[in-house]
């Protein structure tokens, strides 16, 4: 109970974009327009597929799926990164904190999913076309995507639990402007060894899941669409290079930490629906049609 009440009482303060200080005003303006750029291509690739009934096919419904976890990746860092720049607001208490850490870890764990089990769609439909259309249908895409949404909050879940249970400063300064758990964890004052662990072990089963299928079958079947290969790279890259930052690299430049951190959850959710909406005709041809409508009216 003690431990409860010290938690409560305790809050972080947001860090990250050293460079804007002295323009904090002038800085959210392109970060807002990131942010209603991410929400309205989401929105948009969702009522598309919602409305053209030939889309609701299983790699328009992982598409909507990635949507799914664009809007909830952006909808997690956004807020307050734009709290902090408008109003000046820092702090932010340990439980909401920790709220943020589950929403931004769980949306971007279903995110890679998501990315994976359109690889793995695209490698049956290039490799096996003759049990595609049995093997990958809508009920059992359907079911993938609730699946990988349940195993992403399942897995997540423990991070900020196990973080309930270390002792840390009454106010500690993050390195970036939103919490993760890497982040927070440098700051506790007690053995860290068993979040850490699980930590890293979140990270990579992430990387290991990206092998059950072999290098060269799942080139050949990202090569077929450039539009996943760019979203491979634009997700699990910076994902990766900031995981290794914060476990290994103790004196790395805050600026580093913010530009990495901002390219890995801020670019994927605002660049994902402009690559699949050049890419793919037939959502293409749909918004042209959108636009036309409203053009007229």
């Amino acid at each position: 109970l003690s431990l409860l009440h010290l938690h409560e009482t305790l809050s972080f303060s947001l860090g990250g974009f050293p460079a804007w200080e002295t323009a904090q005003m002038w800085s959210a303006v392109p970060l807002c327009s990131a942010y209603l750029l991410a929400l309205l291509g989401n929105l948009t690739v969702l009522s598309v597929i919602k409305a053209e009934r030939s889309l609701h096919a299983p790699m328009y419904l992982l598409l909507a799926a990635l949507a799914v976890a664009g809007l909830g990746l952006s909808t997690s860092t956004f807020p307050t990164m734009l709290r902090m720049l408008w109003l000046g607001a820092r702090e932010i208490s340990f439980g909401a904190c920790l709220a943020q850490m589950f929403f931004i870890h769980a949306f971007a764990d279903v995110e890679s999913a998501v990315i994976l089990a359109m690889a793995f769609n695209r490698y049956v439909a290039i490799c096996h076309p003759l049990r595609y259309p049995s093997t990958l249908t809508s009920s059992v895409t359907a079911k993938i995507c609730v699946a990988i949404m349940v195993r992403s909050a399942l897995v997540q879940f423990p991070l900020p639990v196990l973080l309930t249970r270390l002792c840390f400063a009454k106010v500690s300064k993050l390195s970036h402007p939103y919490c993760l758990h890497p982040d927070v964890i440098k700051h506790a004052g007690s053995d860290t060894r068993i979040s850490s662990t699980y930590g890293l072990f979140v990270l990579l089963s992430t990387v290991t899941i990206l092998n059950t299928v072999t290098w060269r079958e799942r080139l050949k079947a990202l090569n077929t669409c450039i539009s996943h290969t760019c979203a491979v790279l634009v997700f699990f890259i910076p994902m990766i290079c900031l995981s290794m930052m914060h476990q290994f690299c103790k004196h790395v430049s805050p600026q580093a930490y913010a530009f990495t951190a901002n390219l890995h959850f801020l670019t994927p959710p605002i660049l994902n629906p402009i690559i699949y909406s050049v890419k793919t005709k037939t959502i293409h041809r749909r918004i042209l049609r959108m636009l036309l409508v409203c053009s007229r009216v």
